[in-house]
């Protein structure tokens, strides 16, 4: 299993960032996929969830209306639009995916993360 980040890096306050995560390994069409950050000294905190179809999506409180968490099943992929980025935005962000076992059962699987750093 494979979750492999792309997309960080350093923008201004009001900028904007598109993170991709590129997924193998698994049945990514079944998959519920999230997108965690962590600042240094915080804890990591979820930031963005999509269901295995796309249909349903949730966010964190800070980031309502700014970032919008996306997915192409027929790419594997899972996307995090960021915009409007704050300093408060700045953290590594990581991808997650919820992998079904069975129908009782989750794994759990992470990225490596990518870091985003918002300063002017």
């Amino acid at each position: 299993v494979q979750l492999v980040e792309s997309g960080g890096g350093l923008v201004q306050p009001g900028g904007s960032l598109r993170l991709s995560c590129a997924a193998s390994g698994f049945t990514f069409s079944s998959a519920g996929m999230n997108w965690y950050r962590q600042a240094p000294g915080k804890e990591r905190e979820l930031v963005a969830a999509i269901s295995s179809a796309g249909v349903d999506t949730n966010y964190a409180d800070s980031v309502k209306g700014r970032f919008t968490i996306s997915r192409d099943n027929a790419k594997n992929t899972v996307y995090l639009q960021m915009n409007s980025l704050k300093a408060e935005d700045t953290a590594v962000y990581y991808c997650h995916a919820e992998v079904k076992i069975d129908r009782y059962r989750l794994t759990f699987y992470w990225g490596q993360g990518t870091q985003v750093t918002v300063s002017s």
